[in-house]
């Protein structure tokens, strides 16, 4: 290019810039976009390939002349800060100097330290008459912290302090993260299980909008508050919903991304910008996004960068570089990033010490002030904060942003030190090296002012609460139709729970506060009636007629509809179904959620946060639909459900049931209902359900007992010339099998056999265990038995236990039997085929149950090798196929 044309080129530059800030001056900010919109048009129109991004430049979204005035006292702000970061880290210090990989995280917290302070001092609104107050989603990792500041509040005592992961001590200790379970009046929400915070922070919000839409809570202006690192953001579920968050609306929503650069074992980014493209992906989802990056130090830098070059410098640099600079010295930050005579000219009036110390922007709480006051003000979308921060923040040249500092637990005496005189606590030189616990008294500036600040904002936070309103069980007459049977029709248990939902929603105590879950499997699991009766949910309504409007079962939605149809997702459903089922805690509404999924997603994919569900005492039911392994015909390896009763073994408060038929499951749902919402226990159920049309049953006399607790008997033998006796205990769809092999017994091999119906073996192994422990544990007192032995007590034989599920399920009570039984189950992967191929495929079949029982009465003496060998050839089945387990 030619000199002059250089020239003209700046001239037209210049005008342009003139020109749009005579604009602004005259007609504002929004004048401004709207002119750049219809420019940009333009340019496309002419075909002008204008380059996409979402990203702004790497510079704080508020400008310091948009800034609000800070309030309170700064000083005291930062005397309580500091005391709180002292024992946090004397915390973690303390019980690893006790006892040797405790383990405890010091950094992340003080990477935190201001985002959170600004909150509780200004933001947070606490449980107050009349008042939900906020929902925060503490970071897990920074629970220390959280810990810390609720001691100087009096709230926790020195002696649980001392106890900080180590809660089995005498006075009481402190869980190592947020776990409502452990804590149930301090922890809301467990957090630490990396991923999940976010998604059911988004869900949560909804959730809100939900309970207001559909008339069952006022109206507020508490906000979900969700505090995550940039490092968790790499977890699929933390950014997984965010386009639900935008396209809902949801701005009672606020995403904190504490962003110190660091992982566990290094920079988040190393080679790359994870501020820039996290904003890329939340800006390009819909979300208002707030970068908090640089403190006010670098304000009159920014001023004085009238040719940008320090904004480009802030931008062009990679992650990895930029927590380099943050541990090295001033003559370093001043050549290294300073790196042309222009930017340093710019900091040339700056000494090395001063450079040094200049803030960024997540520790500066002004800064974080304005960007949280953007937030709870903002209108219209969800918001997200991404605060620049420094990991290990105030911990010294050991820890502070480095690599090592996530692991960091202890610190030496003249690391003690320097962290005491950085940070003003008034503790002896002789003191410092025990790293004591500070407390002012209760009549300082520092706990007074604390008080006062959470007493205007509604109280303490974290707190949990539980007081709600006893909810009354539906009585027997809502559930009579299920005990009749389905009079000769053919009707799968999938069908039995959806009527009685159906019923449900219609009942005058309980109807209103049933929520129905669906991951987009409605008409699946025969849910489509629901669309019209009472709507899926929508806090838009619905905007467009559906193309199928001229059907009776079209597909309706509704502001005030009652199904949340969530689309293809069990993990946002899963946490649709946690905000449901702790709506009694968090707002003293006494919400049913029925979850229904494809039974093999439900646990395979969504396992973690169904532990989630009971940390945070979650109730409710959750349904695996189209259950089974040999159940699910024709689709395959993936889908066919062996697993589920199995992985439930392992959540405690957990109720799992596999029933057979209509009248057990009418008889679960109504005894839950009553443990959950009128005796208010602290646990949720889950029920397996099938797609196999059959004969349902009238409930037999005297089951319900064993009904909830694991097994009845469901059909003696009608056997009376019978030389041999056996007892087929089976579940779900299984129990038809036991039937058909029952007859086959009699009929032709002389064995009466009587048939039970298990529909919980957890419930069964749950009490065996007990009692076990019972008996272990009190010698001389009356010894209690396992409800499996008293049930069979008197019995004699042979003895099969059979499911649809992996052997390990039935084999969980196999040794509390009178006799050893045969145990017969799905092991292995599924196959694509009907149900009577693949139930002789697995061996779990009428024929191999047959087998079985006699194989048994072989072992006992009561039959010889030879009658079970004729047996076998009888039955077509060949002995040397292939073991289904690992074909």
């Amino acid at each position: 290019m030619a000199e002059g044309d250089g020239r003209e080129t700046e001239i037209e530059t210049s005008e342009w810039r003139e020109s749009l800030d005579d604009v602004l001056a005259r007609e504002g900010p929004e004048r401004v976009r709207a002119l750049l919109h219809d420019l940009q048009v333009h340019a496309q129109k002419s075909g002008v390939r204008l380059p996409f991004s979402a990203n702004t430049p790497y510079i704080n979204t508020i400008p310091p002349e948009d800034e609000a005035l800070y309030p309170g006292s700064r000083e005291i702000e930062l005397r309580i800060k500091s005391l709180i970061r002292w024992n946090a880290m004397a915390m973690v210090v303390r019980a690893n100097r006790d006892e040797h990989g405790i383990g405890g995280h010091i950094s992340s917290y003080a990477s935190a330290a201001t985002l959170y302070e600004v909150g509780f001092n200004h933001f947070f609104h606490g449980k107050g008459e009349h008042f939900d107050g906020d929902q925060i989603y503490f970071q897990g990792h920074s629970s220390p912290g959280i810990y810390a500041r609720a001691f100087l509040e009096g709230r926790l005592s020195a002696r649980q302090m001392e106890n900080f992961r180590r809660e089995l001590r005498s006075g009481g200790g402190l869980s190592s993260y947020p776990h409502p379970w452990l804590m149930p009046e301090f922890w809301e929400f467990p957090t630490v299980s990396m991923g999940l915070a976010p998604i059911m922070a988004i869900y949560q919000a909804r959730f809100n909008h939900y309970l207001v839409d559909r008339g069952l809570h006022p109206k507020t202006d508490h906000k979900v508050w969700a505090f995550l690192g940039d490092g968790e953001c790499d977890e699929p579920e933390s950014l997984g919903a965010l386009t639900l968050a935008a396209r809902e609306g949801l701005d009672n929503l606020i995403f904190v991304v504490n962003c110190n650069l660091q992982r566990l074992d290094g920079p988040v980014r190393g080679n790359g910008n994870i501020i820039q493209e996290l904003e890329a992906a939340f800006r390009g989802a819909g979300w208002n996004c707030i970068k908090v990056i640089w403190g006010g130090d670098w304000d009159p830098l920014l001023a004085a960068d009238t040719s940008g070059e320090l904004v480009r410098r802030m931008g062009e640099m990679v992650d990895g570089e930029r927590q380099r600079i943050i541990v090295e010295s001033g003559a370093y930050i001043r050549e290294q990033f300073f790196n042309t005579p222009t930017l340093r000219e710019l900091v040339a009036h700056l000494s090395d010490e001063q450079l040094r110390k200049m803030r960024l922007g997540g520790h500066d709480p002004v800064k974080v002030y304005n960007a949280y006051h953007q937030a709870v003000t903002h209108t219209g979308a969800p918001t997200v904060i991404l605060a620049r921060t420094i990991k290990g923040y105030g911990l010294g040249e050991g820890g502070e942003g480095r690599n090592i500092t996530h692991q960091q637990k202890k610190l030496n005496e003249d690391e003690l030190r320097t962290f005491r005189t950085r940070f003003g606590i008034p503790i002896s030189d002789e003191q410092v090296a025990e790293a004591p616990f500070y407390r002012p008294p209760d009549a300082s500036p520092e706990i007074s002012y604390l008080k006062e600040r959470r007493a205007k904002l509604g109280g303490f936070v974290p707190s949990r609460t539980a007081a709600c309103q006893v909810l009354g069980t539906p009585p027997e007459q809502v559930f009579e139709e299920f005990y009749s049977g389905s009079g000769g029709r053919e009707v799968s248990t999938t069908m039995a729970v959806v009527r009685l939902l159906t019923k449900l929603l219609k009942h005058d105590g309980v109807g209103k506060l049933v929520v129905p879950i669906i991951p987009d499997e409605a008409r699946t699991f025969g849910m489509e009636s629901l669309f019209r009766s009472v709507g899926i949910y929508s806090h838009a309504g619905q905007l467009y007629e559906p193309v199928d409007a001229e059907t009776l079962l079209f597909y309706r939605e509704a502001r005030s509809g009652q199904i949340l149809e969530e689309g293809i997702t069990e993990a946002g459903s899963m946490a649709d179904f946690i905000a449901a089922g702790t709506s009694y805690s968090t707002h003293c509404i006494n919400t049913i959620p029925f979850f229904f999924f494809y039974s093999m997603f439900g646990f395979q994919r969504a396992g973690d946060l169904i532990w989630a569900a009971g940390d945070m005492r979650c109730r409710g039911f959750l349904v695996g639909g189209t259950a089974g392994r040999t159940t699910l015909a024709g689709e395959g390896l993936q889908h066919q459900d062996g697993n589920t009763q199995l992985y439930a073994f392992a959540v405690p408060n957990l109720l799992a049931y596999d029933p057979a038929y209509a009248f057990e499951i009418a008889v679960i749902v109504r005894e839950g209902i009553r443990r959950m919402y009128e005796q208010q226990d602290n646990v949720f159920y889950y029920l397996t359900v099938y797609n196999e049309n059959y004969v349902q049953p009238p409930m037999p006399e005297d089951a319900r007992e064993g009904i909830l607790r694991g097994v009845y008997r469901l059909k003696r033998a009608d056997c009376p010339k019978a030389r041999h006796t056996s007892h087929l205990l089976a579940s779900g769809p299984i129990v038809n099998e036991a039937l058909r092999a029952q007859a086959m017994l009699g009929e032709r091999f002389g064995v009466a056999a009587d048939v039970w119906s298990v529909t919980s073996f957890k419930q069964l192994y749950a009490d065996a265990i007990d009692a076990e422990r019972w008996n272990r544990l009190h010698p001389n007192g009356p010894e209690r038995t396992p409800f499996v032995a008293q049930a069979l007590s008197g019995t004699e034989g042979s003895y099969v236990l059979a499911s649809d599920y992996v052997k390990a399920v039935p084999a969980a009570v196999a040794r509390y039997l009178p006799r050893p039984p045969a145990i017969l189950g799905t092991d292995g992967f599924g196959r694509s085929e009907g149900r009577r191929a693949l139930r002789n495929f697995f061996e779990v079949d009428a024929r191999a149950l047959t087998v079985a029982a006699l194989d048994g009465l072989v072992r006992a003496g009561a039959l010889t090798a030879d009658d079970l060998a004729r047996a076998v050839r009888e039955l077509d089945i060949y002995p040397d196929r292939a073991n289904p387990r690992t074909t």
